[in-house]
């Protein structure tokens, strides 16, 4: 397995379109590649690396696959997620409502529960191995899929730049024969024409004779 995938995988999140994403990858890299990003979003605040325990073990277990959810809505992250239905209602999900001193009280009370419950969920080297393992198996999974489009694309574009050839060798041999054609109707109307002119000499002298004698025998 390559150096950087025996690397403990970690967590990543973003927010795009009309979904908020995850991915277990190696890398902020990784994860860039895996969500299709065009530009760096970690360093445009739009990206992070996430510790939420519920968020870690759903990608965790499929490590390079991208999960999401409707944007704001705070639920699991899965591979099939539906649009949200009302985004102005995901907003107001998103706001904190207020809460009363002693529920405030209780959620300090919970707080090391919750420290110890990310602690006891925190992947192993072995869990962390079979992770890396999973998504190196993923990325060839997409590596394929890539190899395969450009394969098809490949053919594709064999298959147009043969009919283009074809189409145009079939007009420059018409272009070719209409000339040959052309050529030999132009020598035989060169022809022709000397031909002509060759019969209109001869019928301007014989009509002048035959006009000559016609005035004669009139007088």
């Amino acid at each position: 397995m390559p150096k950087d995938l025996k690397r403990k995988l970690k967590t990543y999140q973003t927010s795009l379109g009309f979904y908020d994403q995850a991915v277990a990858a190696p890398s902020m890299k990784a994860a860039l590649e895996a969500w299709g990003a065009s530009s760096n979003l970690f360093h445009q605040g739009a990206a992070k690396e996430t510790d939420d325990p519920d968020i870690v073990a759903a990608t965790m277990a499929s490590p390079g696959v991208v999960l999401r959810r409707p944007v704001g809505s705070g639920g699991p992250f899965t591979e099939s997620a539906a649009l949200p239905t009302d985004l102005a209602d995901g907003e107001a999900k998103r706001k904190p409502k207020p809460k009363s001193q002693p529920e405030s009280k209780s959620k300090s009370k919970q707080r090391p529960a919750e420290g110890v419950t990310k602690q006891s969920r925190k992947i192993d080297d072995q869990d962390a191995r079979k992770a890396a393992a999973a998504f190196e198996k993923e990325e060839r999974r997409r590596d394929a899929e890539r190899r395969k489009e450009e394969v098809a694309l490949a053919k594709e574009r064999a298959r147009r730049d043969k009919a283009v050839a074809t189409a145009e060798a079939a007009l420059d041999a018409a272009r070719r024969e209409h000339a040959a054609k052309a050529e030999a109707i132009e020598a035989e109307r060169a022809v022709l024409d000397e031909r002509a002119e060759a019969e209109q000499g001869r019928w301007d002298k014989q009509s002048k004779k035959l006009e000559e004698a016609l005035r004669r025998a009139r007088t």
